[in-house]
């Protein structure tokens, strides 16, 4: 996916974030927060995996060690979701990781328990080469 596509991808995916955030609130659970950021992928046509599983891969030998991605989209952008008081470097550790392992270019850490969904929103991205 070129740059110009993804940055498209990426505003939608925002977009998505603020509508279930402005429809549901703070103060649920991450499950639900997550069923509903897929439901409206589907109504937006999105294209994304719920619970991608992630292997680890160490001197040449993936680990499985039950790691998920909450959701990939499109195959390129990894997004971890909260439902926490405040995001931790733990978190933020956790999200570079999954792009590291996984391949990925972006992700987003995106924590849906703040007043403003905007404050809740993390972008973060790897130097890799994007096709």
């Amino acid at each position: 996916m070129d740059r110009e596509a993804l940055e498209i991808l990426a505003k939608e995916i925002v977009d998505a974030a603020f509508a279930v955030h402005s429809a549901l609130g703070a103060g649920l659970l991450e499950s639900s927060y997550e069923m509903a950021l897929c439901h409206e992928f589907k109504l937006r046509g999105i294209e994304f995996e719920r619970q991608k599983e992630m292997p680890v891969t160490y001197k040449g030998v993936a680990l499985d060690c039950g790691y998920r991605m909450d959701i990939l989209v499109a195959d390129e952008i990894v997004l971890e979701l909260k439902a926490v008081e405040a995001t931790l470097p733990i978190h933020e550790a956790q999200i570079l990781s999954y792009l590291k392992h996984a391949g990925k270019p972006l992700g987003f850490l995106i924590n849906f328990n703040v007043a403003l969904i905007k404050d809740g929103i993390r972008r973060r991205a790897l130097r890799l080469p994007l096709s």
